[in-house]
């Protein structure tokens, strides 16, 4: 099928399109390649896809509705991952204004261009953070989110609710993913495991908040990449139970769901750090600072639906994806 792509030389975007065009899907891939960090890094990306006959890249805003709508008019995808957004909770609380144009504007559009030109299946990311200030664990698809922490997370609970109008007003199957601390190579610079691996090759000291009491749930790319495929493959149906006397947040009489995508397994940023050690063969040294605003002490998935529905199973230990992730750093910064 013919897959549009949003995000396409991001982290998880470009990984994904590997997998589509290597299975003999087509991709149609936008991205801006904007300077939120380093844009050398995402043409690097883009190079993996650009050897594909089957990739076609677009350099284009989200925000820019007529240039969106032509895209959507010209290459009339089967189906569409929106995986751009304006990414980092950290950054959200400086720059909210960043993630109105990106998140919630940018969604607008790919919304209103699946609805006009037939997608069969809009799959989204989603994140962890719409979990807020929910404390029972492990964090469920079925549980309410109407607590975020940062407007980073309120794009995203947003991008959900305007999800579900269109699934309900125009039966637009809609799939929305709950993406928990993904890593691995090719990774996102502003994340843990990257600023962590560069500051301590150079000797210099790491932040660790929370007094590294943090507990995350870790997941590989590999297994991100695969679970997106496989709700890509499966269009949601309405739920025949569905009541609004009590009344799932997952599910709906729409065409619509959502899920958490994680290893299920969360790890506590110390043991993190020590397992980064070992494959650095060096001692990080410590900056211990309280919880940040905007961030949540602990995140773990209950996966129980994705396990169900499509089979998804992460296999990926946090030892052996840090090291995957310090073997590609090392050659990729020849260091």
């Amino acid at each position: 099928m013919k897959v549009l792509i949003t995000g396409a030389a991001g982290f998880i975007g470009n990984d994904l399109a590997l997998r589509l065009l290597e299975r003999g899907d087509e991709v149609v891939g936008i991205d801006n390649l904007n300077d939120y960090y380093d844009p050398a890094l995402k043409q690097a990306r883009l190079a993996r896809t650009h050897g594909h006959e089957g990739f076609t890249d677009i350099r284009m805003d989200l925000e820019d509705r007529d240039g969106i709508a032509g895209v959507f008019e010209q290459h009339r995808p089967d189906a569409v991952v929106n995986l751009a957004a304006q990414a980092g909770v950290r950054y959200s609380l400086e720059n909210p204004l960043a993630y109105v144009d990106t998140n919630l504007v940018g969604f607008m559009n790919i919304l209103e261009g699946c609805r006009h030109n037939d997608v069969r299946h809009l799959v989204y990311a989603s994140s962890s953070s719409v979990y807020g200030s929910n404390t029972k664990m492990p964090f469920s698809v079925h549980d309410n989110v109407d607590h975020p922490v940062s407007i980073y997370a309120a794009t995203k609970k947003a991008n959900e609710l305007m999800a579900h109008t269109y699934s309900h007003l125009y039966r637009l199957p809609t799939t929305g993913l709950r993406f928990f601390t993904v890593y691995g190579p090719w990774g996102r610079p502003d994340m843990a495991l990257f600023l962590f691996t560069r500051k301590i090759l150079a000797g210099e000291p790491i932040d660790v908040f929370n007094y590294g009491k943090h507990r995350r749930d870790f997941t590989y790319i590999d297994d991100i990449v695969e679970g997106v495929i496989r709700t890509l493959d499966r269009i949601p149906q309405p739920n025949p139970d569905w009541s609004g006397d009590h009344p799932d947040p997952a599910s709906s009489t729409a065409p619509y769901a959502l899920y958490n995508i994680g290893n299920n397994e969360p790890v506590e940023l110390m043991h993190y750090i020590e397992v980064l050690e070992d494959c650095l063969g060096r001692k990080a040294q410590k900056n211990m600072l309280p919880l940040q605003p905007g961030d949540v002490p602990d995140t773990y998935a209950d996966v129980q639906d994705l396990v169900r529905d499509v089979g998804y199973k992460p296999s990926m230990s946090v030892e052996q994806g840090v090291a995957n992730f310090v073997s590609w750093y090392r050659d990729y910064y020849k260091v």
